[in-house]
């Protein structure tokens, strides 16, 4: 798990420093040029017409780096997202998978439970780490030790609350950008605002050009910022979504494959 742990941290590290690379390169290379020209197109074709009305253009709504901020915040989170959904993804596919290869109308008794546990031990190590491995066997080996059908049951739904807790736990940096990236955009707000008002002396002379240019900082910044968070929102629901559903899944394999096999001999239960 520790292992795990911290091949994660690696991958959110790199993910992030070659998130940063690709988007300022996009921006350098393509959204800041374009957005130039159509600024100065537009601002030549405003000083020949007075009636001329300026189409907006993507290129300009992404400009700012309020904006640039915000697109990268929101790849990294959908990285970091789509490394936790493919794990989900690997660990559903061990449902689907006969571990204990129990026939029907045979029992599982106390003494059976370390013969059933090896082909679960025998898994790639990979594989031994997820949800269902590690609930199977804490089950059997809990059986085995207690002899109590309900001591292996209450030891399943601890495993797999505390695996809830852990992936809800790992949400946090996740729902730290969803938060943050909408704060970006206020902050271009009130930047675009701050300049707007410090050049409303132009705009009385009849000049409205830079306020026209800072209270589209404010506003586009918002609209990016709003947009990419509420897109962000929607794949992290649909994790957790997935991730709920990992656990609840779980727990049915474990009550249909393992516990309603097991038995315990009649002199135990006298005892």
């Amino acid at each position: 798990m520790k292992q795990n742990y911290l091949n994660e941290v690696i991958y959110q590290i790199f993910a992030l420093i070659i998130v940063v690379i690709v988007v300022h390169a996009v921006y350098v290379a393509v959204i800041l040029p374009n957005a130039e020209f159509i600024m100065e197109q537009q601002a030549a074709m405003q000083a020949a017409d007075e009636n001329y009305v300026a189409e907006r253009s993507m290129y300009v709504i992404l400009r700012d780096m309020e904006q640039e901020t915000c697109i990268i915040l929101m790849f990294w989170a959908l990285s970091i997202i789509g490394m936790k959904t493919r794990r989900v993804i690997r660990e559903r596919r061990l449902l689907d998978r006969e571990l204990l290869q129990v026939s029907e109308g045979i029992s599982i008794l106390p003494e059976d439970a370390r013969h059933y546990s090896r082909p679960v031990q025998a898994l790639p190590d990979h594989e031994r780490v997820f949800l269902l491995p590690r609930a199977v066997l804490a089950g059997l080996h809990r059986f085995g030790s207690t002899r109590s059908i309900q001591d292996a049951s209450d030891t399943i739904k601890d495993i797999c609350n505390s695996e809830s807790d852990r992936l809800e736990s790992e949400l946090s940096i996740i729902r730290y950008i969803a938060w943050a990236i909408p704060s970006i955009g206020f902050i271009g707000t009130v930047r675009g605002i701050g300049a707007a008002l410090s050049q409303a002396h132009q705009a009385v002379s009849g000049d409205i050009l830079g306020v026209t240019l800072s209270l589209g900082v404010a506003f586009n910044s918002t609209f990016v910022a709003l947009v990419t968070s509420i897109l962000l929102m929607f794949l992290l629901h649909q994790l957790l979504l997935l991730q709920d559903r990992l656990v609840l899944d779980t727990q049915a394999y474990c009550d249909e494959h393992l516990l309603r096999y097991l038995q315990v001999p009649d002199k135990d239960l006298l005892e």
